[in-house]
């Protein structure tokens, strides 16, 4: 088994540390951010720091790198209040992947990519088309994190959009295969789940 201690991995070249501490975690989610900016202009992003925070009332919290370089996602997201969350789909993996590029603020990846926008009802920001799962979001607050100089960024779910594909089930709860979401390993590999089992509310064993 291989083993690092503290001294080796400050010691690791930026890349390999980034590639081994980015996925020594496990997957996570894979979105798509989409916002407009005050004067007008699109921007979508790729993320993969989406945590759930609570369901009532719900709410979300994305992780954002230090702002010492322009974070477009997060100036629209201050000057206008509202974004999309899109849960990416298998088949737009590498044009949701380019959106990582750094474009100017003036320039939008819509226009950059495949990917198309929608616009859902009268909500201001947009969603990517074909994207099963979508959400409308509210940003309410940002916290910083002073060990690393990122931020936590809290925002409201105030819209949800599921595709008619047996998604959701019953009780309420989603496949995520049934809409061929996926997951993201690291910074640049995708992957697809397969749901194992599912399991009733875990409660203790009569002693």
């Amino acid at each position: 088994m291989k083993h690092f201690n503290l001294e080796d991995i400050e010691n690791m070249s930026n890349l390999y540390r980034l590639n081994l501490i980015n996925s020594v975690t496990g997957y996570k989610s894979a979105h798509l951010i989409g916002t407009v900016s005050s004067e007008g202009y699109e921007n979508l992003a790729v993320f993969s720091s989406v945590v759930h925070l609570g369901s009532n009332p719900a709410l979300i919290g994305i992780i954002l790198r230090p702002t010492s370089v322009p974070r477009h996602t997060h100036s629209n997201m201050k000057s206008t209040g509202l974004f999309t969350l899109n849960a990416i789909h298998k088949n737009q993996i590498e044009q949701a992947h380019h959106t990582s590029a750094k474009y100017p603020a003036t320039v939008s990846e819509f226009d950059q990519t495949d990917l198309e926008e929608e616009f859902l009802g009268d909500f201001p920001a947009p969603f990517v088309k074909g994207a099963k799962i979508r959400l409308g979001c509210r940003f309410l607050n940002a916290y910083e994190i002073k060990e690393n100089d990122t931020l936590l960024l809290v925002s409201a779910i105030e819209h949800v959009f599921i595709a008619d594909q047996d998604i959701q089930q019953q009780d309420g709860w989603l496949k995520l295969e049934n809409a061929n979401t996926v997951a993201i390993n690291g910074l640049d590999g995708y992957a697809t789940t397969s749901l194992l089992d599912r399991y009733a509310y875990a409660r203790p064993k009569k002693v």
